[in-house]
């Protein structure tokens, strides 16, 4: 599991720790001692009122969410509820290594260029949109890194995902698909636009999918930069 120094440092400061409990259970060996805050799947907005009221009662708290706080994290959430409940707050956020960052770096290079970051998730952004936007970055020729993928319900739409960027590019784009990245279930899987929806996805995998220019050099999914070599 990648962690900055910085983060790990952050922790350390802290006396109380909120998060979800799988990702606090990634840091056990930071959180001994600590007071610990814990919650499941969908409860965010719990966490972070938790959060929010420990601080104003005084404590330091690291409130933890997975990859980068900035990146589908807890960040933005923070600021909107403290904002919402009135009150100054003092918010650091400290950047993590988000899980496009983490899997392209297993995958080879293939986000040495421009790329965008889309959730195919629902529960928050209606469908509809998330297909627009899909299909704005199929059109553009950026490489796309997708996050939440497929789950035990939602099987659809990364079918419609691959159909919108093969009438924009070829079955042979290069296609990785990382699962649980930095865990001992980690799965790397190199594939192509054509095939790659035969490989298991979950919730915690990231499909990246390569733009015109995007190759595999030497068992590496690579997009060049534009260098002369």
């Amino acid at each position: 599991m990648d962690r900055t120094r910085r983060a790990e440092q952050a922790i350390a400061q802290c006396r109380v720790v909120v998060g979800y409990r799988p990702y606090l259970e990634n840091i056990r060996d930071l959180t001994e001692g600590k007071e610990i805050v814990s919650s499941g799947m969908t409860q965010e907005m719990d966490r972070c009122r938790a959060a929010l009221a420990r601080a104003r009662d005084g404590e330091t708290v690291a409130f933890v969410s997975s990859g980068d706080a900035g990146v589908y994290g807890m960040a933005g959430l923070a600021i909107e509820m403290a904002a919402a409940e009135g009150g100054h707050v003092p918010i650091e956020i400290i950047s993590g290594v988000s899980a496009a960052n983490a899997a392209a770096a297993r995958m080879g290079a293939p986000l040495m260029l421009d790329y965008a970051c889309i959730s195919l998730s629902d529960l928050l952004v209606p469908w509809d949109v998330v297909r627009q936007r899909v299909e704005a970055v199929a059109v553009a020729d950026l490489v796309a890194a997708l996050y939440n993928p497929k789950s035990k319900k939602r099987v659809k739409q990364i079918e419609e995902v691959a159909a919108i960027f093969l009438r924009h590019r070829p079955g042979t784009t290069p296609v990785g698909v990382a699962t649980s990245v930095g865990s001992e279930e980690e799965r790397i899987v190199l594939s192509d636009l054509e095939h790659f929806l035969d490989v298991e996805m979950n919730m915690r995998t990231v499909v990246i999918i390569g733009n015109r220019s995007s190759k595999m050099l030497d068992g590496w999914f690579v997009t060049p930069r534009g260098y002369k070599v």
